[in-house]
């Protein structure tokens, strides 16, 4: 794909992921950034956890004491992806010249921050390893600071995604498909389990409460659980957990 091309579908479908970051630079709080994009404070957070989880360092990070409640403010890597996209924004009628001043690992970043896709969680990885079974492959994926899961996907789909080590890919998985486990439970043999800190619980009136869990790696995961859940297994924000999840349960994408 050329340059352009890619600069010209992801930027124009999606500005408003990167445009947020702006907003949170000039704010220092969620909330005064949320209102500012005309954003509601769920759909802010929605909006970094995907930023966060796309990049191979994370985006935005939480600050403590943040005026006006949610404090956030851009990590080193936020402040780089916001300063090339204030200059890709400024060099629209020049987008060879602006690609020609980008490297193409820069481009390729603001291409997966773009990707639109229904699922809640989106992890930015590449393929270490893949084990034919049967018809099946066992796609064994490194994240951010070494982090291991596992995709298990068709040889067909293997062939399509032309998916090789080290392969840069996103997985998917869906925020129902998360099963939430006490720091000490036992995990499901062959399931993916990735342990972290509960950040933050949204309760809602009419329907399960959604779980923003922090990995150790700098991503997040969202997941839901009904309160009863959370009350027997004892979870609560800044509480140790674990997730659990499928092979067969996570998606692979890669970039048109």
């Amino acid at each position: 794909m050329s340059l352009p091309t890619l600069l010209s579908q992801h930027i124009v479908r999606r500005p408003q992921r990167i445009a947020l970051l702006q907003h949170i630079a000039e704010q220092g709080s969620i909330t005064r950034a949320a209102k500012s994009a005309g954003l509601s404070y769920k759909a802010a957070w929605d909006a970094i956890d995907e930023l966060n989880n796309l990049a191979q360092k994370p985006l935005v990070e939480r600050s403590v004491g943040g005026k006006g409640g949610g404090g956030a403010k851009l990590s080193a890597e936020g402040e780089r992806v916001l300063r090339l996209y204030q200059r890709l924004q400024a060099l629209q009628a020049q987008v060879l010249e602006a690609a020609e001043d980008a490297s193409d690992l820069d481009l390729d970043l603001l291409g997966r921050l773009m990707l639109r896709t229904s699922a809640r969680n989106q992890l930015h990885g590449k393929v270490a390893t893949i084990d034919t079974q049967g018809r099946n492959d066992l796609i064994s994926l490194e994240l951010a600071e070494g982090l291991i899961l596992q995709a298990q996907i068709t040889h067909d789909s293997t062939r399509r995604l032309e998916l090789e080590t080290g392969t840069e890919v996103v997985a998917l998985i869906k925020a129902g498909w998360l099963e939430l486990l006490a720091a000490d439970q036992s995990a499901t043999p062959g399931h993916n389990c990735l342990k972290g800190i509960i950040e933050e619980i949204l309760d809602a009136e009419d329907g399960p409460s959604e779980v923003r869990i922090a990995l150790p790696n700098g991503q997040t995961l969202c997941a839901l659980a009904e309160p009863l859940h959370l009350k027997t297994l004892g979870l609560s924000a800044e509480k140790a957990v674990q997730v659990q999840f499928s092979p067969s349960n996570v998606l692979l994408g890669t970039p048109l």
